[in-house]
């Protein structure tokens, strides 16, 4: 079998590039290890740039976001037990953030790639990528059928690996070749799902002397909260009813009396880490989102950098192939690692600025809520914040 581009790894980066080359006639196969229940499983983040929504609506997957989603023009910053919002819209000239599930980016994603009979194999076992230093390279791949195991050669021009941290792509290239910057946090976010109201309508970052906490949302209807928590902590030692108890006690009282409790529908704890590879490129081989680089989620960069990733890579690869020039995919992983670092900056410093760390008692936490008060007081300072939060243009600093 023969395709264009060969792209490793189903979730929203890899389906988007796949949804926007085949709108541009570029054929693509789209091969992911898992299940599609198990990638519709995941959750993950929720907070969407404008760039992101102009990209999905380029992808032609934005109407049930535009109908369903929740436009967001500022969040609240709550410390010394009171909240100060940050006025996004007003801060930068009428910009605002999307929330929109990141699984049902996906949703929409599989279901426009399925109506469109675009090729995807999932469940794949044994995925390896081969010879993308050449002009040539091809991808193996097993799948279990009525007859068996099979194997597959899948030939093509391009490789993009679109398959996360822990995907082959990267793995695959040589040590010498690839630099990796990586920090790990000494803490992790235990985070919970409930179909709940959630107790504000936008969302609340609170750096508490218990910790960081985080009160966000999916729907009118659903809620996501997060409580920063030790990276030596298990899901099974927190029970519901432990976890209202402690964000209770992380929010302001107004918040607490509003904060309406149920049952979780999920319930996770995730480490926090910031993570870039370079270079973003390997002859044939281009990486993608996660594959490339990590941020923690304090920031909400994760899925937008991914898919401002796939709008440099799928603008290059049109040029490729419809222009036959090499100057998009030559500057591709300059352009990428340009806006990248700039979002591991912000990540990094919201990150240092709300959690409590080990050494935050005392001294160190006074610091934290003096900086606190200087950024919601100073306009200067505020507008950066809400800036970096709804995203840096495309072509910025370029």
């Amino acid at each position: 079998m023969r395709t264009q581009v060969a792209i490793i790894g189903a979730g929203p980066s890899g389906l988007l590039l796949g949804q926007l080359l085949s709108r541009a006639g570029i054929a693509n196969v789209v091969i992911e290890r898992q299940s599609a229940e198990y990638v519709l499983g995941r959750i993950r983040a929720g907070v969407l740039e404008q760039v992101c929504v102009d990209l999905l609506d380029e992808a032609g997957v934005g109407a049930r976001m535009h109908r369903e989603g929740l436009v967001h023009g500022g969040f609240e910053m709550l410390f010394r037990g009171r909240r100060h919002r940050i006025d996004m819209h007003g801060l930068t000239g009428g910009k605002n953030v999307m929330v929109y599930g990141q699984t049902e980016v996906t949703r929409d994603l599989m279901d426009a790639r399925s109506a469109a009979g675009s090729p995807t194999v999932y469940s794949a076992a044994n995925v390896a990528v081969h010879d993308f230093d050449t002009a040539q390279p091809y991808v193996t791949y097993d799948t279990d059928g009525p007859q068996g195991r099979q194997s597959h050669r899948l030939d093509c021009d391009i490789i993009a690996g679109c398959d996360g941290y822990h995907g082959v792509c990267r793995a695959s290239v040589p040590r010498s070749a690839i630099t990796e910057y990586e920090k790990v946090y000494p803490f992790g976010w235990l985070g919970i799902l409930a179909d709940v109201p959630p107790v504000s309508h936008e969302l609340i970052y609170a750096n508490t002397e218990r910790g960081f906490a985080l009160c966000s949302m999916r729907s009118p209807t659903r809620s996501r909260y997060y409580v920063q928590c030790a990276l030596t902590d298990s899901v099974d030692a927190w029970s519901d009813e432990a976890f209202w108890k402690e964000l209770r006690s992380r929010l302001d009282p107004q918040a607490r009396e509003q904060l309406v409790t149920g049952p979780s529908i999920e319930k996770s704890i995730a480490p926090l880490r910031s993570f870039v590879a370079e270079p973003m490129r390997f002859g044939r081989l281009f990486l993608a989102g996660d594959a490339a680089h990590i941020v923690p989620p304090t920031g909400a960069k994760g899925l937008n950098l991914a898919a401002t990733d796939v709008k440099y890579l799928s603008s290059a690869l049109i040029e490729f192939f419809q222009e036959h020039s090499s100057a998009g995919i030559d500057h591709y992983s300059e352009r990428c690692l340009r806006r990248v670092w700039k979002a591991e900056r912000f990540s990094w410093w919201f990150t240092s600025l709300m959690h409590r760390f080990p050494d935050t008692a005392g001294f160190g936490q006074k610091v934290q809520e003096a900086e606190l008060d200087y950024l919601v007081h100073s306009e200067a300072a505020s507008r950066s914040l809400a800036e970096n939060y709804v995203g840096l243009p495309l072509n910025f600093g370029e």
